[in-house]
This record gives structure tokens, sequence and C-alpha cells, in this order.
């Protein structure tokens, strides 16, 4: 069992930056592949970054490539999401998700996904 828990949201103005954290509890989380996802009102959750058990691989969706970065510490059981340029179209609920699955090219799938956290709100005011 992991425990998920998002931090760093809120509100920003657009251009701004955040950077969210997710804080892991349990487990040994250098096993885990994670990935941040997003929802935003009467939206599907959509994918944003993915990064492998190392950190050596990341995997951005197109709307947030050379925006976001995805980065993680193991030795802290955590990984961020350095969110720079911010659009209104970023606002939405970010949540965090660990999977115990090798990589492959279903990361971008929640279903590829064990353990999620409980979310953070973004907004991005124009």
């Amino acid at each position: 069992q992991v425990q998920l828990v998002e931090s760093g949201g809120g509100l920003v103005q657009a251009g701004g930056s955040l950077r969210l954290s997710c804080t892991a509890s349990g487990r040994t989380f250098s096993n885990y592949v994670v990935g941040w996802f997003r929802q935003a009102p009467g939206k599907e959750r959509e994918f944003v970054a993915a990064i492998s058990r190392s950190g050596g691989i990341v995997s951005y969706a197109d709307s947030v490539k050379g925006r976001f970065t995805i980065s993680r510490e193991n030795a802290k059981n955590t990984v961020w999401l350095q969110m720079n340029s911010l659009k209104p179209e970023d606002t939405a609920v970010y949540y965090c998700a660990a999977s115990a699955r090798s990589w492959s090219s279903t990361y971008s799938f929640p279903s590829y996904y064990d353990y999620w956290g409980q979310g953070t709100q973004v907004t991005v005011s124009s």
C-alpha cells in the first residue's frame, strides 16, 4: 500500500509558475512509476506527465511539453511537477498516481496506476 499526498496548488496569474509536490508513504517509493494527471470541471481526467522509477525516463502530454517538468528524489519519497508559463486552460485538480507496473506505453492511461492522491487545485487566472 502506498499513500500519496499532493501539495503546492493555488491561484496564479497567467504566465506564472507553481511547483506541485507528491509525497509518498508506505512501501519503497523507488519501486513505482509516478504520473501526474489533471481533471477540469466537466472533463475527463487527462495525462500530464510521468516519470520512471529511477527518474531516467520522463514523458509529457503535448499540451504541457516545454512548460512543465517532472522530477523525483526517491530518498525523499517525493515527485515534483514544476509548472511554468501557466495558462488559464491549465486550471484543474491535479492528481499524482503511482504504479507498480514496469514502464510501458500505457503510462498515460489512468488504469495503469494503482494508487492515487486526493488532488490539489490549480487555478490560473487570465
